[in-house]
């Protein structure tokens, strides 16, 4: 027989924060009580009778120390018979809890499930438990919302650390694709468009294209002049194509600082009417289209949008983790401000209240059908799994102090009924 650290569950729960020891010792002691007190009857019975019983006090001191030592004796039995064999004889129907603990367990799990775990039982206890109403006043205090807040984030965090990276990171980038690719960028980028030219941001737009392009020309000249030097004629002489070019180059540039700094240029109004028409031939032109869906395909499957998303995870869990650490961090304080509306809104929503609390008895009474057979057997089966013989000795240090003051009193009973019957006797001879 292993010990009692060996089962799969304590059988008795440490109460009042008492130890095996201490409970052995007041068990000890209560039933050196019983026991001195039987003996002491047994002393007295055996000495009234050896004395011979003369007289009518001593009659009664003999039949009231023989039935306080039956019933001391009878109770003793009793007690002794739920835990052990008396006197380790087997007699049956003794030590009662090892033997019949399989059966107790199948009572037991059979008795929670029908008065515990029973639907009605549970839709009644919630009915009564005021769940909603006091779920409401609690979230309606700000220290209370706050501290669920924080625990709320805490939980977040936890969460998004359990995840794999590379999970969440596919996850986000299945979606991102789904998403773009469910888009028709042609007519998506023509609607905006659309808007910023009905909002008179078309001129911005065109300066902000002439001033780019001048700062394009201004950043690669070597590039575009040993382009347009391949592409000339051979014939041409270098010093002669070098000072066309230059003159092209620095013409051009005054052209584009021209346009960009006055809006009436006419050149300029050109431009901006071209892109006063951008919007209706981007939705129209099957070419623009297919250019639009190719380029929308190519950003789709670059690692560039991997990157992405990857990075995007990152940074919103490290910003989780900021915001949960610090008890005045947006996060939190928006939390526990919809906490407390919550609750407020529940205490002032008695609709809404009444349909919260009827999903909370739908929600037990599911549960309730769904796992009160397994629920049970898991009383059932814990217990059995229990050593039968350290569970009794372990209920008998729980019970048996108490159990001895039943000796007790049978014993003191016992000499009642004794000079009870004692006096009958008399009284009708």
């Amino acid at each position: 027989m292993g010990p009692a650290g060996a089962m799969y569950a304590s059988p008795v729960p440490t109460l009042e924060h008492e130890t095996a020891e201490v409970r052995a010792r007041r068990l000890a002691a209560a039933r050196r009580r019983a026991t001195a007190l039987l003996a002491g009857v047994t002393v007295l019975f055996v000495a009234v009778t050896v004395a011979g019983a003369h007289g009518t006090v001593l009659g009664f001191v003999q039949a009231g120390a023989e039935a306080s030592m039956v019933g001391g004796v009878a109770d003793w039995f009793a007690v002794t018979a739920l835990f052990r064999h008396p006197l380790g004889v087997p007699i049956p129907h003794t030590a009662l809890i090892a033997g019949r603990k399989d059966q107790f367990a199948a009572t037991l799990g059979r008795f929670v499930q029908e008065n515990f775990l029973n639907a009605d039982v549970l839709a009644e206890r919630i009915g009564s438990a005021r769940l909603v109403p006091r779920l409401s006043a609690w979230l309606a205090e700000e220290a209370n919302a706050a501290r669920f807040a924080g625990h709320a984030a805490d939980l977040v965090v936890t969460v998004a650390e359990a995840l794999r990276d590379e999970d969440v990171q596919r996850v986000l980038a299945a979606e991102l694709t789904r998403a773009a690719g469910a888009v028709d960028v042609a007519p998506l980028a023509g609607r905006a468009l659309r808007a910023v030219i009905a909002g008179g941001h078309h001129a911005e737009l065109s300066g902000a294209v002439l001033a780019a392009a001048d700062r394009y020309l201004a950043g690669h000249y070597e590039e575009i002049r040993e382009l347009f030097e391949d592409e000339s004629p051979r014939w041409v002489p270098g010093a002669v194509y070098r000072r066309v070019f230059d003159r092209l180059y620095h013409r051009l540039r005054q052209r584009l600082a021209a346009m960009a700094a006055d809006p009436g240029d006419p050149a300029r109004g050109q431009f901006e009417a071209w892109i006063a028409g951008l919007p209706d031939r981007i939705e129209t032109s099957p070419e623009l289209r297919e250019r639009g869906e190719r380029l929308k395909r190519e950003v789709l499957d670059s690692a560039g949008l991997r990157d992405w998303s990857s990075s995007l995870w990152q940074q919103a869990k490290k910003a989780l983790r900021t915001q949960a650490a610090r008890p005045d961090s947006g996060l939190r304080r928006q939390m526990a401000s919809a906490l407390v509306a919550a609750g407020e809104r529940l205490g002032s929503d008695g609709l809404l209240a009444d349909g919260l609390e009827r999903m909370v008895e739908s929600g037990a009474r599911a549960l309730a059908d769904q796992f009160h057979d397994e629920l049970a057997g898991l009383v059932t089966g814990t217990i059995e799994r229990w050593d039968a013989a350290e569970t009794s000795n372990q209920l008998e240090l729980l019970l048996g102090r108490d159990l001895q003051y039943i000796r007790i009193n049978g014993t003191v009973v016992g000499a009642g009924v004794g000079l009870a019957l004692h006096a009958i006797v008399l009284a009708v001879a």
